[in-house]
Parts: structure tokens; sequence; C-alpha cells
């Protein structure tokens, strides 16, 4: 039997066929969009999940999935050819990750010398007062080379967006300036960009225009707090994603940590930059940063700090302080050595005609005992007179110690050796403090405050301390 192909596909016939095709291809998209947006899952993060130890054993971040079918190849597939900027952040965080992993361990096919960058001379030196300098350097690179940071627009000066930059509390509005004014590349306009989102608001303002002096009523700070979370909750989508796991703070003021009580989450989730670095407090090293205190009378630095003397000049004290009877540490100290010894010059006020900067430069070692609060300016004006700074503190989280070796360049000294003063730092060899002297050398740029700020210097390491601990969250 003959078949007649012209007959079969009759005209009729094929554009019944044509057709038919025309509603399958017209319908197959419509009904995959639909599957795909049917699959899209929510998603929910833990709190107890929100933070991990430092380790960075874990590559994949992954929020918690639920109420769709996430076990769909189809899902899977279509959402690796869709990767949302969350997602693709988090994937440079974790190539950061490993990146860090392996300089930790010494990974020799990553040459980390200087000769490996065009900047010579910013790279890590004084490897001594490191606990990893090649893990710190290349954690320094992969910040550099990524971090973001988005400064919320919301809230009306002087309180938000503004701080003092000078006298006792002046790093935090000088951090603050930098961050939003500064020439740098950290700051971000798009909040989708940023890997982590500041709270620009400062305590100290809080406290010049909401206390009432002798009043010890802080409710007006923390209301404060609370009420800016609120509106930034409600404004944005971001604080909510992450219970404020990726936001940090900022305050030198003592009083800080009570004005960060105005939200829960602020004070147990977010990362809380603090000078009161008190873990008595409620200070988590794991999350929370130290803030360097440095007193900038008028503004700078006082022009003598900026010059010490040369490496080998004498220096006719063994040690020095002075300062008021503030808090349990400092009548302990004045009780045992004012007026006591003169190698150990100890003062409650200093004598008239007397210089407190003469007196830095001319020791060789500076007591630090904490006052009301665990921090005190005198460790960062120790290091800028290169003298060897004593640690007299309970409690307190040396500013950078995830990164910093500080006995390489500090001694600590338990408070109830103090009525062994001499004895301990006369007991230590020359050969020793001049590595400790060496090691204060070494830090000090570490500890500068410049405008604009130059890498390595301060306000980078402060950056630095948040991004370490912004490497710590799992996001979805």
């Amino acid at each position: 039997m003959e078949i007649r192909y012209g007959k079969l596909f009759s005209p009729i016939l094929i554009l019944l066929l044509l057709a038919s095709f025309a509603v399958i291809f017209i319908a197959l998209p419509l009904n995959l969009m639909r599957f795909v947006v049917d699959l899209k899952p929510t998603f929910s993060i833990s709190l107890q999940n929100l933070r991990t130890k430092v380790s960075g054993e874990d590559d994949l971040l992954l929020a918690v999935e639920h109420g769709g079918q996430s076990n769909s190849t189809v899902a899977r597939e279509v959402r690796k050819v869709i990767k949302s900027k969350e997602e693709k952040r988090e994937e440079e965080l974790a190539r950061a990750r490993d990146a860090m992993r392996k300089a930790a361990l010494g990974d020799r096919r990553r040459n980390l010398t200087p000769s490996s960058t065009s900047r010579d001379d910013d790279y890590v030196s004084g490897e001594a007062v490191y606990l990893n300098p090649r893990l710190f350097y290349q954690s320094y690179l992969e910040m550099e080379k990524i971090f973001k940071v988005y400064v919320y627009p919301d809230g009306d000066l002087p309180i938000v967006h503004d701080g003092p930059c000078k006298d006792i509390y002046s790093i935090e509005g000088r951090f603050l300036h930098e961050i939003e004014y500064g020439v740098g590349k950290f700051r971000t306009n798009d909040p989708n960009a940023a890997h982590v989102y500041f709270l620009p608001f400062s305590v100290t303002w809080m406290v010049k225009y909401f206390y009432t002096p002798s009043s010890y009523d802080l409710t007006p700070l923390k209301q404060f707090v609370s009420d800016y979370v609120n509106v930034i909750s409600m404004r944005h989508p971001f604080w909510n994603k992450t219970h404020g796991a990726d936001h940090f703070m900022l305050a030198c003021h003592d009083w800080g940590p009570f004005a960060a009580k105005g939200n829960p989450f602020l004070y147990n989730t977010s990362i809380r930059v603090l000078c009161n670095a008190n873990t008595s407090e409620g200070f988590d090293p794991l999350k929370d940063v130290s803030l360097p205190e440095i007193y900038l009378y008028g503004g700078e630095v006082s022009p003598k700090l900026l010059t010490p003397p040369p490496d080998f000049a004498p220096r006719r004290y063994l040690a020095f302080f002075a300062g008021g009877l503030h808090g349990p540490i400092r009548p302990i100290l004045l009780q045992h050595w004012k007026n006591k010894d003169s190698d150990i010059a100890v003062y409650e006020y200093l004598p008239k005609g007397m210089d407190y900067y003469s007196f830095m430069l001319n020791s060789k070692y500076c007591l630090c005992p904490s006052g009301h609060e665990v921090a005190s300016p005198r460790i960062v004006e120790s290091i800028y007179a290169e003298c060897v700074p004593v640690i007299l503190s309970n409690f307190y989280v040396l500013p950078f110690s995830d990164v910093l070796k500080w006995e390489a360049f500090s001694v600590q000294v338990d408070v109830s050796d103090i009525p062994r003063l001499k004895e301990i730092l006369s007991g230590i060899p020359e050969k020793k403090y001049r590595k400790l002297k060496n090691g204060v050398r070494a830090v000090r740029k570490h500890f500068t405050l410049n405008q604009p700020a130059k890498r390595f210097d301060v306000f980078h390491m402060i950056l630095h301390s948040i991004w370490l601990r912004r490497l710590n969250i799992k996001l979805g």
C-alpha cells in the first residue's frame, strides 16, 4: 500500500499541529515560572547559629529553609543560575576564610612577603608583636578587597552622624567622621552590597543632651537607642533579617554598654565596639570589639609625643603614674607607691610646673591602672611615648587582642601584685626590656589616628576587628 505524504500532511492538519505546539510553548514558561515561585524558600535564622567561634571551618553558609520543596533539583539549578547579591556576598566571605586558613597554616604556595605587594612600606613589620602575622596580613588584604559598610542615613544631628573629636572620647567622633565623610573605600551607598550596617549614633552626645547631671538615670539613653533601632527596623529590611547580628554600634563613653541595653538584640547579638570592654559587665570578645581610648587635647596628639627620645636615650624613672583616685585599683596603687620611692614616680595630681608627657617620655614603664571603668587612655599615650605600658586591670579585653600579642610590648601585673611592682619591673632583664620597647614601636602605627586615615592605622584596625566578627556570622 502506497502512502501519499501529501495527503497525510494536509493544510488543515498542519495548522492543527502548529496550534498545539504554540499552546505548549506558551504554557511551559508560565508553568515553570509558577513552579519556581512556589519553590522559592523562605529563610529564617536560628539565633544559636548566628555566631560561630573563630575557626573558619564552615565554607558553606546556609540559612534554615522551610516551607518549600527545597530538595527539588530544578529549584537548586535555578538558584545556581540566578544568585542573589546576598549569596554572592557570602561566597566572597567564604573565599576570604579559605585564603585566611591557608595563610594561617603557612601555605607556601602563596608568598606573603613584602615583594608580593607594591606597597612594601605598608607590610606588617615587627612580626613578634602578632599572634599570627601571616594570618593577620592575609585577613587585612581580604578586608581591603571586599569589605563594605553601610551607614544608616536615619537620625538627626547632633545625636546621630556626629560625635566628639577632642578630649577623652575623641575616638568615637573620629571614627564616625572618617567612615561617613572620609575618602576611604569601605563605605557603600548600596545596602544590598554591605557586609555590615553601622548605627551612627553618639552615646557621648546622648549624655551631653539627654542626661540630667547627678541623676544617674540612664533611661533617656536607652530610650533613644530603642527608638532608633525601631525606626531602622521599620524603614529597612536588614535588621530584621539577622536580628541585628551584622549591625554594629560604636561608643567610647563609659555608659556605652548601658545605652546598648535599649534593645536586647543590640546588646546580646549585634557587634558592640566599646572602650568599656569589661567582661564582667557583658562584653563578649567573640562578638564585641574593644575600642582603644585616645585622649586628644584640643583634637590633636601632643607634639611632645610625636617625637619620642632616641632609642638608647636614658630614662630617669623606672615607672610613672599620675591620676585621680577613681575606681578600686588606683587607691591600692597610690597607697603603696605615692611618695614612697624615687624610682617609681606615682602622683595623685602632678605638682604645679611638672609636665605629664615629660614624665612619660622619661620613664621606662608607664603604669596604666583602670579607673571607674576598665579602659585607660594612658595605654595609647604610653605607646606614643615608647614607654612600655604596665596593665593594671581586671576583666579588661585589650584592643586588637585577636591580632596583637600584647605580652610582646606590654607588661600585665595582677592587682594583687601591686605591692611588688618595683621588684617585678626591676627584675625584667635589659634585653627583654629592649624587646618590649621595640614591640611598642612596632605597634604604634596601629594606634595612630591619621587624617585622612592610612593603611594599618587605628581606624583600619577597628574596621579589621569588625571584619573578623562579621566573618563569624552565618547568614542566608
